[in-house]
């Protein structure tokens, strides 16, 4: 029998990808979370939302700056920031802050969920912007089978997400901001890292495939 077809997926540079999602991560979620928490708790919780709003702009501004191009992931993180703080401030309220992202969630669990179900994984699409996949691949009833138990993996988390959200609030603002923070993060993060070692188990038991780590950046943006 002849020896099936070798298919490549090109995973770019992880190292520089890994960095890229921390400073992310940094920027859109750690950083905006501790000044709402400090100037909440030292000021007002007005306040610590017109330091979201600042935060925002300094970041944008220093990547204008530095780079030739904002990436296009994080502008749409800091939009998506900027217009739940805009909607916070205009009510005057933390807690409409921190209930956005809630559902968000849900909507979010609704989306993985869902196109899980109806065999049109959208964690198929999403990973084509982070690697390359070949035409043949995607096609792949072992490939699509493991896009969808990505895509209900994620779902779940994101369900995780929006009960620890509302569960933590119930003991006051402050702590809802901490768990957005560090709790909310933390679990991003475990479910990344779950969705990509599934998939990476998954891939590697299928014959004639192979990953090739290239020495250019991976382009999310």
């Amino acid at each position: 029998m002849a020896a099936e077809a070798e298919h490549v997926i090109d995973l770019g540079h992880l190292p520089g990808a890994a960095r890229r999602g921390l400073r992310l991560l940094l920027e859109t979620v750690v950083v905006p979370t501790l000044l709402l928490y400090v100037f909440m708790v030292t000021v007002s919780g007005v306040a610590g939302l017109a330091a979201v709003l600042g935060w925002c702009a300094v970041t944008v501004a220093v990547r204008i700056a530095t780079v030739d191009r904002v990436p296009g992931v994080l502008l749409l993180a800091i939009t998506m920031l900027v217009g739940r703080t805009v909607v916070a401030l205009a009510l005057s309220s933390v807690y409409v802050y921190l209930l956005q992202p809630v559902l968000g969630s849900v909507f979010m669990a609704t989306l993985f969920i869902g196109s899980a179900l109806v065999g049109r994984p959208i964690t198929l699409r999403l990973a084509q912007d982070f690697v390359h996949l070949p035409v043949l691949m995607t096609e792949d009833r072992r490939v699509r089978r493991m896009f969808v138990q990505v895509s209900l993996l994620w779902g779940v988390s994101r369900l995780l997400d929006a009960g620890m959200s509302l569960g933590v609030l119930h003991w006051g603002v402050a702590a809802g901001v901490f768990s957005r923070g560090l709790f909310s993060g933390l679990l991003t993060a475990l479910s990344v890292a779950a969705c990509a070692y599934w998939g990476w188990s998954r891939l590697r038991q299928i014959e004639g495939l192979r990953f090739s780590f290239g020495h250019r950046a991976v382009t999310a943006t």
